[in-house]
């Protein structure tokens, strides 16, 4: 499991506030840019839990169709609408005793929130087409990728859901906000490129210094994705040219900006 990497003040706080919040039932919601690390950050909550022998759900809401989003969540019964042929658990049953991470919270529709609502305060769930009301223990966390408070004026989340969901805010840090932590991470990511494919690779000086002054405006997955395809391109040594040139420096700025 690929895990939070950094040493900057502002990712330091937020492993502090990881570690503390871990072992308890407290619901968490974790805001932070695209591409900030929000996954692991729910999984890092995960691992350190009591919860950590059972299941890890991550459902992302934005990927569902509006039409079977109800069902994915809360399963359905045999005949509770046309092609369902049998009965059908769904994520919260599946992640019962574990975690359930609903990731891009605010993407589901807002006639649904109010039913997950129901769930979380009664902690029982129904499913499409049934009747019965099916006990369901699970640590909830949810992400966001916009301020949760600018969802609701948009009607993208509802209020009441957001203050159930709110009992521990986690804010992660943009990547351009932790000094140091991009050639960290660069490094972090380069010895796993190296080792998956018997390699030897090393940044050049120059490869380095555009990689710590670059603001990275896709988080760390864009610094990620980024080394995998400069590590493809390159030789022995990975240089400032074999990086996209969308992370270079403007020539006409070049002399100002610290690489000779």
């Amino acid at each position: 499991v690929e895990r939070l990497t950094g040493r900057s003040r502002a990712i330091v706080r937020v492993m502090e506030q990881v570690s503390h919040v871990a072992s308890t039932r407290a619901t968490v919601l974790i805001e932070g840019e695209t591409g900030t690390g929000k996954g692991l950050v729910a999984q890092a909550v995960h691992r350190l839990s009591p919860r950590k022998a059972e299941r890890f759900v991550w459902v992302n809401c934005g990927a569902l169709a509006e039409g079977v989003i109800e069902s994915e969540l809360f399963g359905h019964e045999r005949g509770s609408f046309t092609g369902a042929t049998q009965q059908r658990r769904g994520h919260f049953e599946r992640a019962a005793g574990g975690t359930l991470f609903l990731d891009e919270i605010t993407e589901m529709p807002i006639e649904l929130q109010s039913k997950l609502l129901r769930v979380l305060e009664s902690g029982a769930l129904t499913r499409v087409g049934g009747e019965t009301h099916i006990p369901v223990s699970v640590r909830l966390v949810a992400a966001s990728n916009r301020p949760p408070r600018e969802a609701i004026q948009t009607n993208k989340l509802r209020e009441d859901l957001f203050y159930r969901l709110n009992v521990f805010p986690i804010v992660l840090p943009p990547l351009r906000e932790r000094e140091g932590d991009a050639l960290l991470l660069a490094d972090h990511f380069l010895r796993a490129l190296n080792a998956s494919a018997e390699a030897d690779k090393r940044l050049s000086d120059r490869a380095r210094e555009r990689i710590r002054a670059h603001p990275w405006p896709g988080n760390v997955r864009e610094l990620k994705n980024e080394l995998h395809r400069a590590f493809i391109m390159s030789g022995e040594v990975i240089e400032l040219d074999d990086l996209a040139s969308g992370t270079r420096p403007d020539p006409a700025s070049a002399p100002g900006d610290g690489i000779q």
